[in-house]
């Protein structure tokens, strides 16, 4: 009787140990909640900004028929709010040293396609387009490299995404327990099978 209980003792500090019963144990899919937030919030408000630059005539902004400087800094500032909130996001999502190689490479298509825009967007104030730079215009070749360096943007997003999720410490614990007890102790790991079946 004495050896009964003894055992029992073990198998039950063996499990508090493994499995704690509270609900304040971090596990893997838990996320910080913060930067998700400021990420999303970076997000809208860079689609707002993205919008008043692109169609000011939606707020009643609309001074002009073409598409000059101002406007195609605004919306590249709303493109620069997207990018980043959306990497915010997307990065909350993954752990602590744990990004997979495409992810390294969505965050590195997401700044290049930001570089993309920005150099074909402004390329008649760099000197690079068609107009000479009191005439600055939003021309089609521009828009053109704005929609590649967006689908560029959106590429990286579609990496950056965390598609696996990993399994939360309750149950590599138990998987793990139950391994290394089947070559340790088997007295253990019969009362663990019986007390643990799902």
């Amino acid at each position: 009787m004495e050896k009964e209980l003894e055992k029992q003792r073990q198998t039950d500090e063996y499990q508090s140990d493994i499995f704690p019963d509270d609900d304040d144990t971090p596990t893997d899919l838990t996320y910080p909640k913060t930067r998700i937030r400021l990420g999303l919030f970076m997000t809208v408000f860079g689609y707002f900004m993205f919008l008043l630059g692109a169609r000011p005539g939606l707020f009643g902004l609309d001074r002009s028929r073409v598409i000059g400087f101002v406007q195609i800094s605004v919306f590249l500032i709303g493109l620069a709010f997207i990018a980043s909130g959306g990497y915010l996001t997307l990065n909350a999502l993954w752990p602590e040293g744990k990004k997979t190689i495409a992810a390294d490479i969505g965050l590195r298509l997401i700044s290049t396609g930001y570089v993309i825009s920005v150099f074909t967007a402004m390329a008649d104030i760099f000197g690079l387009g068609s107009h000479p730079l009191p005439n600055v215009y939003f021309g089609p070749l521009q828009a053109r490299g704005m929609e590649i360096g967006m689908g560029t943007i959106a590429a990286g997003f579609l990496l950056l995404i965390r598609y696996k999720r990993i399994k939360n410490h309750r149950a590599a614990a138990k998987n793990g327990a139950e391994a290394s007890n089947k070559n340790d102790n088997p007295v253990v790991n019969e009362d663990l099978d019986a007390v643990c079946v799902d």
